[in-house]
Protein backbone atom coordinates (compact mmCIF):
# COMPACT_ATOMS: atom_id res chain seq x y z
CA UNK A 1 0.00 0.00 0.00
CA UNK A 2 1.03 3.20 -0.69
CA UNK A 3 1.81 5.64 2.31
CA UNK A 4 0.33 8.57 0.03
CA UNK A 5 -3.23 7.55 0.08
CA UNK A 6 -6.05 8.36 2.31
CA UNK A 7 -8.16 6.12 3.99
CA UNK A 8 -12.23 7.10 3.79
CA UNK A 9 -14.63 5.82 6.48
CA UNK A 10 -18.28 6.48 5.58
CA UNK A 11 -20.50 6.09 8.89
CA UNK A 12 -23.99 6.04 8.99
CA UNK A 13 -26.00 6.44 12.34
CA UNK A 14 -26.81 2.53 12.06
CA UNK A 15 -23.42 1.31 10.46
CA UNK A 16 -20.75 1.68 8.29
CA UNK A 17 -21.15 2.28 5.00
CA UNK A 18 -18.08 2.27 3.52
CA UNK A 19 -14.31 1.91 3.94
CA UNK A 20 -12.25 2.01 2.02
CA UNK A 21 -8.17 2.01 1.07
CA UNK A 22 -5.90 3.23 -1.19
CA UNK A 23 -8.10 6.45 -1.56
CA UNK A 24 -6.36 9.05 -4.18
CA UNK A 25 -8.92 11.74 -4.22
CA UNK A 26 -12.25 12.71 -2.67
CA UNK A 27 -14.90 15.12 -3.83
CA UNK A 28 -17.43 16.45 -1.66
CA UNK A 29 -20.30 19.00 -1.50
CA UNK A 30 -20.18 21.15 1.43
CA UNK A 31 -22.05 24.31 2.82
CA UNK A 32 -19.56 26.71 0.89
CA UNK A 33 -19.26 24.75 -2.87
CA UNK A 34 -17.40 21.57 -3.64
CA UNK A 35 -14.09 20.96 -2.54
CA UNK A 36 -11.54 17.76 -3.62
CA UNK A 37 -9.95 16.94 -1.29
CA UNK A 38 -5.90 15.09 -1.74
CA UNK A 39 -3.43 12.96 0.54
CA UNK A 40 -1.27 15.67 1.07
CA UNK A 41 -4.34 18.32 2.18
CA UNK A 42 -4.03 20.41 5.72
CA UNK A 43 -6.19 18.82 7.97
CA UNK A 44 -9.84 20.01 8.07
CA UNK A 45 -13.66 19.24 8.99
CA UNK A 46 -16.09 20.25 6.50
CA UNK A 47 -20.10 20.45 6.93
CA UNK A 48 -21.38 18.37 4.24
CA UNK A 49 -24.83 19.23 2.42
CA UNK A 50 -27.01 16.62 0.91
CA UNK A 51 -25.27 15.70 -2.73
CA UNK A 52 -23.12 13.55 -4.48
CA UNK A 53 -20.07 12.67 -3.31
CA UNK A 54 -17.14 10.78 -4.99
CA UNK A 55 -14.04 9.03 -4.61
CA UNK A 56 -11.28 7.63 -6.58
CA UNK A 57 -9.00 4.60 -5.57
CA UNK A 58 -5.63 3.79 -6.96
CA UNK A 59 -6.97 1.89 -9.41
CA UNK A 60 -8.75 4.25 -11.05
CA UNK A 61 -11.94 3.69 -10.71
CA UNK A 62 -14.08 6.48 -9.37
CA UNK A 63 -17.05 5.48 -6.92
CA UNK A 64 -20.13 7.98 -6.59
CA UNK A 65 -22.45 8.31 -3.32
CA UNK A 66 -25.37 10.35 -2.73
CA UNK A 67 -25.27 11.12 0.88
CA UNK A 68 -27.24 13.35 2.91
CA UNK A 69 -26.16 16.20 5.25
CA UNK A 70 -22.97 14.96 7.73
CA UNK A 71 -19.41 15.97 8.42
CA UNK A 72 -16.20 15.04 6.80
CA UNK A 73 -13.26 15.11 9.24
CA UNK A 74 -9.73 14.67 7.41
CA UNK A 75 -6.84 14.22 9.84
CA UNK A 76 -3.64 12.51 8.20
CA UNK A 77 -4.28 10.47 5.53
CA UNK A 78 -7.48 9.38 7.76
CA UNK A 79 -11.05 10.39 6.40
CA UNK A 80 -13.89 10.05 8.39
CA UNK A 81 -17.63 11.29 6.50
CA UNK A 82 -20.52 10.80 9.00
CA UNK A 83 -24.01 11.54 7.56
CA UNK A 84 -27.71 10.64 8.18
CA UNK A 85 -28.22 8.88 5.06
CA UNK A 86 -26.10 7.21 1.83
CA UNK A 87 -26.66 5.27 -1.25
CA UNK A 88 -24.12 3.99 -3.58
CA UNK A 89 -24.61 1.29 -6.21
CA UNK A 90 -26.61 3.23 -8.76
CA UNK A 91 -25.61 5.24 -11.67
CA UNK A 92 -24.98 8.75 -11.13
CA UNK A 93 -28.21 10.04 -13.09
CA UNK A 94 -30.28 7.90 -10.38
CA UNK A 95 -27.93 9.41 -7.85
CA UNK A 96 -28.74 12.94 -8.34
CA UNK A 97 -32.55 11.94 -8.93
CA UNK A 98 -32.22 10.50 -5.12
CA UNK A 99 -30.30 13.54 -4.01
CA UNK A 100 -33.26 15.99 -5.60
CA UNK A 101 -36.17 13.66 -4.26
CA UNK A 102 -35.35 11.77 -1.28
CA UNK A 103 -33.15 13.65 0.81
CA UNK A 104 -34.47 17.20 0.15
CA UNK A 105 -37.59 15.62 0.80
CA UNK A 106 -36.28 14.83 3.98
CA UNK A 107 -35.11 17.67 5.36
CA UNK A 108 -38.72 19.49 4.27
CA UNK A 109 -40.03 16.67 6.23
CA UNK A 110 -38.16 17.27 9.43
CA UNK A 111 -38.99 20.88 9.07
CA UNK A 112 -42.52 19.92 9.02
CA UNK A 113 -41.40 18.06 12.00
CA UNK A 114 -40.14 20.67 14.05
CA UNK A 115 -42.63 23.23 13.62
CA UNK A 116 -45.57 21.21 14.64
CA UNK A 117 -43.56 20.05 18.03
CA UNK A 118 -42.54 24.01 18.61
CA UNK A 119 -46.62 24.83 18.34
CA UNK A 120 -47.47 21.85 20.50
CA UNK A 121 -44.47 22.91 23.71
CA UNK A 122 -46.11 26.47 23.18
CA UNK A 123 -49.62 25.26 23.61
CA UNK A 124 -48.16 23.44 26.48
CA UNK A 125 -46.63 26.21 27.92
CA UNK A 126 -49.65 28.28 27.73
CA UNK A 127 -51.68 26.03 29.19
CA UNK A 128 -49.84 25.36 32.18
CA UNK A 129 -49.12 28.97 32.56
CA UNK A 130 -53.27 29.31 32.59
CA UNK A 131 -53.22 26.38 35.44
CA UNK A 132 -50.76 28.63 37.46
CA UNK A 133 -52.99 31.62 37.42
CA UNK A 134 -55.72 29.74 38.05
CA UNK A 135 -54.18 28.01 40.60
CA UNK A 136 -53.07 31.18 42.10
CA UNK A 137 -56.73 32.49 41.71
CA UNK A 138 -57.86 29.46 44.29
Amino acid sequence: MDTQLMHLKILLPSRIFAEVRDVKRIVAETSEGHYGFLPQRLDCVAELEPGIFSYETAGGKTTYVAVDIGILVKSGLEVMVSARHAIGGVDLGKLQETVEKEFLKLDEEEKNVRYVMAKLESSFIQRLQKFEKHKNEI
